[in-house]
């Protein structure tokens, strides 16, 4: 077994293929957007340029590791600088929340909003260290298809509350309104509600704490484009605008791909960085796939859609921070909104990026870029995004306007947005969820989609909706578990890279 297809170039497909790669296997990677990077696709429009997909970088390690795999180093591809801070929060009441830098940074801010929860964060925050220590450094690359090893950490999880959500963890340690929305936003990033999701995704905040925030200078394009030249240096050969229609299967194992234009490509093994429910539903066939999963890819639920906004200024706006969380008069009544009633609210919440406050490179001199991301019901809504995605726009737009982009009506240029149809459109995610199944317990590590195929046995997935989950930690690591899974190639060097790696040492 020497040739691997990889089918979908986001940053679990490109970690898995470099890491395939590693082992010694020709690899090819196939992916339907006409650059890599999955939802990390890069607009520009009339001198703006706007990062699509994920902008907060955490645990930069994760992506060392990949360059150090082939004797090579992150830093002499592209330049990572810390956040500071790392988010502001701005509240419908006027308050303003900066979280991240150092931390008595933190604990200043904290006690500015509340004295009485200083002491409170900081068992907040070791609650977190808990979870991450396992969570994260234990399991975060660790294959959850056996159901004997996910109950024997059953005990382990129950010891750390699991079973609590994320709100819950936060609630028990804070009492400022303010201040347990802030800390328990963090299951936003990866697609869930945070009066849904398990406490286990509580890990984020310490992951932050121990790691920092970051941003690739000149975006996380540029992240993309350096592990694309990595990649390329190392022979991985890379097929864009190219869609994979079916897996072909023989004898219980994949032997290769159908493209859309009907031509075909053999494999030994297949790795899939395809949303995992459109593998099993759209790109499998059943008699190949185990019910298992395709009782997970037709019932599971998924994470919420979003509306992204990018838009450019003809001035620049220099009191508006790097990562900005724009709040809303509600939360718990908009998230139900959004998660449970499937109704798109008048009123919102806003991530709002603003990539010129550290790199003046994403608009023309004078002028700033940014994007509004709102998060919204799927596509299970009966909403009409072609009447509603506009008089969205037109309410974001009057809403920043009126707090903190004062004149923005006057200053805007060369807007436009997506809504979850063009997620299920580009990217085929079903629902045009933003970040494939939501992270609730009941499908968290073994109840998640297996990274070991639930069907043939040379198939492999990586990507938000396998363990250990969304967001960039989730997806590289996803790849990291294909270490333990993916066997030896019959007939090739182990690592293409030795050689190198042996005259740095």
């Amino acid at each position: 077994m020497n040739r691997v297809i990889v089918v979908g170039g986001g940053f679990g497909g490109m970690a898995a293929a470099l890491r395939a790669r590693a082992r010694g296997y020709q690899v090819t990677l196939i992916d339907r957007c006409p650059r890599l990077g999955g939802r990390a696709q890069v607009f520009e429009r009339d001198g703006f340029r706007h990062d699509a997909g994920p902008t907060v970088l955490t645990a930069p390690f994760l992506f060392q590791e990949l360059f150090a795999l082939f004797g090579r180093k992150l830093e002499d591809a592209v330049k990572l600088v810390p956040m500071e801070p790392w988010y502001r929060f701005e509240f419908s009441d006027g308050q303003r929340f900066d979280y991240g830098g150092s931390m008595a940074q933190t604990l200043a801010e904290i006690k500015r909003i509340c004295p009485e929860d200083v002491a409170g964060y900081q068992r907040l925050l070791e609650d977190s260290r808990r979870l991450y220590d396992v969570g994260f450094t234990e399991l975060s690359d660790a294959p959850f298809h056996s159901a004997g090893f996910m109950f024997k950490q059953v005990p382990h999880l129950a010891r750390l509350g699991a079973w609590r959500t994320v709100w819950q963890m936060v609630s028990r340690r804070l009492r400022s309104e303010h201040l347990r929305q802030a800390f328990s936003i963090q299951p936003l990033l990866v697609g869930g509600n945070p009066f849904d999701t398990t406490s286990i995704y509580g890990l984020i905040h310490f992951l932050e704490q121990a790691h920092g925030v970051h941003f690739a200078m000149g975006g996380t394009g540029a992240l993309v484009d350096a592990m694309q030249a990595l990649m390329e240096d190392q022979g991985i050969e890379i097929e864009l605008n190219t869609t994979v229609e079916q897996l072909t299967v023989s004898a219980g194992k994949v032997t290769g791909v159908v493209l859309a234009d009907g031509s075909s490509r053999t494999c030994d093994a297949l790795i899939s960085n395809v949303d995992p429910a459109h593998l099993y539903q759209n790109m499998l066939p059943s008699e190949s796939s185990r019910v298992s999963a395709r009782l997970k890819a037709r019932h599971s639920k998924k994470s919420m859609g979003l509306f992204v906004l990018f838009f450019g200024t003809d001035r620049q706006y220099p009191d508006v921070a790097h990562h900005t969380i724009w709040m809303g008069p509600r939360y718990r009544e908009l998230l139900a909104d959004i998660f449970n009633r499937k109704v798109l609210a008048e009123d919102f919440s806003i991530y709002l990026h603003r990539p010129t406050a550290t790199d003046p490179s994403f608009a023309p001199a004078g002028c700033d870029s940014f994007y509004a991301l709102v998060p919204v019901p799927n596509l299970e809504a009966d909403i009409d995004w072609e009447v509603e995605g506009p008089r969205l726009q037109e309410r974001v737009v009057k809403a920043l306007a009126g707090t903190i982009l004062p004149g923005l009506e006057q200053h805007l240029r060369a807007d436009f947005f997506m809504t979850p149809e063009d997620f299920a459109t580009d990217y085929l995610s079903p629902q045009g969820a933003g970040f494939s199944i939501a992270p609730i317990f009941r499908q968290s590590a073994w109840f998640r989609f297996h990274n070991k195929g639930e069907g043939p046995s040379n198939l492999y997935l990586v990507g938000a909706g396998t363990h250990p989950g969304a967001g960039l930690p989730g997806v590289l690591c996803s790849a990291k578990v294909l270490d333990r899974l993916l066997p030896d190639p019959v007939s090739q060097s182990r690592r293409p890279a030795t050689a190198a790696m042996v005259a740095q040492t």
